[in-house]
């Protein structure tokens, strides 16, 4: 007789295990190249990891890597989110407070404001505490105000849009570290935020120390196979390496890396 499902009795989930990942880890995430990390989480079976639509507020934005402090909003409800919230102590119809209050040294405040942009889910002031709490950056798939105040900021920050107006128009913040989606993808609290000027990348927490060691392992030969390209090779047989390329990659390091002539440079001169 055909068996048509075999059904386990139970199931390990990889949502359920605290990984924390570390400062060193971290550190070497954010020097790998978000084209690196997006392709060995494909490989991985990850199709989608990059937060599309989220620009940095900051064209210069610097390189960082940060374990994910997650925020999730539903629509605002007019007799809920009035301005009594904004209190000088703790309530529990305002949560942001809260949530900033937790971030620790290393975090990125990930904001799911369910891809809307009508109201900013945080202005300088928030984003003001938040660096002076150590945190990495802010990300939201909504808006934030205050944009040319928080561009000049050290903070990493990113959104879809700036607008002037006040979260509570349209936001009610509901949960705080638990599992979202930002801009169409899966955050969990403990993922790691992988950014730079170009974007974001979402690396799941068990893979981040994996996939530091391949991708910036990736990102050196790729480095070298560019200065082929750049030399004038043909793509064929150097990119996407073949063995060849890759035995050539290695004794190209084990010379001391000599500069690879460059035909576009010569031609720009």
């Amino acid at each position: 007789m055909s068996v048509i499902h075999n059904y386990a009795d139970a199931h390990e989930s990889v949502s359920g295990k605290q990984v924390v990942v570390s400062d060193e880890v971290l550190a070497k995430l954010a020097t790998c190249s978000s084209g690196s990390l997006t392709t060995q989480l494909f490989k991985r079976g990850f199709r989608q990891p990059a937060l599309v639509g989220l620009r940095a507020m900051c064209p210069d934005a610097k390189p960082f890597a940060g374990r994910a402090f997650t925020m999730r909003f539903i629509p605002a409800r007019e007799d809920i989110d009035t301005y009594s919230t904004m209190t000088t102590k703790p309530n529990d119809d305002n949560l942001q407070w809260v949530g900033v209050e937790q971030i620790q040294p290393g975090d990125v405040l990930v904001i799911d404001s369910r891809n809307d942009p009508a109201a900013a889910s945080a202005g300088n002031i928030l984003v003001t505490r938040l660096l002076a709490r150590g945190a990495k950056a802010i990300v939201t798939d909504g808006a934030l105000r205050d944009g040319s105040e928080i561009a000049a900021m050290r903070l990493p920050a990113y959104a879809r849009e700036i607008t002037a107006t006040t979260r509570i128009s349209y936001h009610h913040v509901a949960d705080l570290q638990v599992p979202i989606g930002c801009a169409g993808v899966a955050v969990y609290p403990g993922d790691i935020i992988v950014g730079d000027a170009d974007g974001l990348t979402v690396v799941p927490a068990h893979l981040a120390e994996e996939l530091a060691e391949v991708c910036s392992v990736q990102d050196d030969i790729e480095g070298y196979l560019a200065m082929r390209i750049a030399a004038g090779e043909a793509l064929w047989g150097v990119y996407p390496p073949s063995p060849a390329s890759v035995s050539d990659y290695h004794a190209w390091v084990a010379a001391g890396r000599p500069a690879i002539p460059s035909i576009i440079d010569r031609e720009e001169g």
